[in-house]
């Protein structure tokens, strides 16, 4: 992985903070899939200040919000979450004088719950429904809250065009501006699909050649995926969003969950890149399409999320073994050179 390194801190180059998110870095991964005749690259944003590229959305969302006049000052924003976006709305709400009610199903990430507790959030639980629809569920009782709360306001975030113009505006923009030119593949992890929505804005916008290959989980309903029950929260959705029905990658690639398993760790272990699980789902997308790739084509990802808040689950043995259908494979594979084909 190459990185560039400041000797003297008097030479480090100064970051705007944009509002409430850090312009973030590509880098070259060389070690990823070291037989692979492409160049790959990462934009880092697991380094926004909340840990995850929602840090970008919370920002849209609420500038929105404000600027409708939706949301007055000192107001409630409540909002569903598996996690990233609370964190990002859990701290941006803190700054901006609001209050936050994160709605959180069984399945959202302890850490992240602590997360946004710590920035002040209020957390409603809501019990797995007996469809196991979870997403449907917290959706549900944001509506049931606004009912009971006429002065709170909802961000919308399956939904509003701010979510998308967040990555329209800045994440592909960035993207392109680091590598000077656009990538031909681009592959983006997807639950909202505002992420994808929004690279597919700034692509079609300005012409550019770039794919868009949006990565999904096994049993997501995301275009016309069957839905079924998944342990890692942040990938995929319980039914299709209004941003689905816009967005329109050039390729889907649904990932069962011991190859996000694999993902995380090789990408652990080869680039020193701590991931969550949708960034592991992507780069075993990556290893999927590699014999489809031209000789030195140009691949970028998106690192949604670091990965702390995973360690007790994708990086626990223990956990992975007793939870993932799978998962004693994938940790058998991680020394293999091609831990993605060399298992059954």
């Amino acid at each position: 992985m190459t990185i560039q390194h400041f000797s003297d801190a008097r030479t480090m180059p100064s970051v705007p903070i944009h509002g409430d998110y850090l312009p973030t870095r590509v880098t070259a991964l060389e070690k990823l899939f070291p037989d692979a005749r492409i160049r790959l690259h990462a934009k880092l944003d697991q380094l926004q200040m909340s840990g995850s590229t929602k840090e970008r959305t919370a920002k849209f969302l609420l500038d929105d919000l404000e600027a409708s006049g939706a949301l007055k000052p000192g107001g409630t924003v409540v909002e569903s979450t598996s996690g990233n976006l609370g964190m990002a709305l859990a701290r941006q709400c803190t700054q901006r004088g609001f209050r936050f009610v994160a709605v959180v199903d069984e399945r959202a990430n302890e850490a992240a719950l602590q997360t946004m507790a710590a920035f002040g959030a209020r957390l409603e639980r809501v019990p797995t429904p007996a469809d196991g629809n979870r997403l449907r569920a917290r959706v549900e009782r944001v509506e049931a809250l606004l009912a009971q709360h006429r002065d709170a306001v909802t961000t919308r975030q399956y939904g509003n065009p701010a979510n998308p113009a967040a990555h329209a505006s800045t994440t592909m923009p960035e993207m392109v501006a680091s590598l000077g030119a656009a990538p031909d593949y681009l592959y983006v992890a997807m639950s909202t699909t505002g992420t994808a929505l929004g690279c597919q804005q700034a692509i079609e916008r300005e012409g550019w050649h770039t794919k868009l290959v949006g990565v999904d989980a096994e049993g997501s309903a995301l275009f016309g995926g069957a839905v079924g029950e998944r342990k890692l929260p942040g990938l995929g959705a319980g039914f299709e969003t209004d941003l689905s029905a816009d967005a329109h990658p050039h390729a889907v690639r649904r990932i069962r969950e011991s190859d996000m398993i694999r993902g995380c760790r090789v990408l652990a272990r080869r680039e020193g890149i701590l991931a969550g699980a949708s960034t592991g789902a992507i780069v075993a997308a990556i290893a999927r399409d590699l014999p489809t790739f031209e000789e030195d084509a140009c691949v970028a990802f998106l690192v949604h999320d670091g990965g702390s808040a995973y360690l007790p689950t994708v990086y626990n043995d223990v956990w992975v073994r007793a939870e993932i259908n799978g998962g004693a494979q994938a940790l058998a594979s991680l020394d293999r050179n091609d831990p993605f084909t060399a298992h059954p």
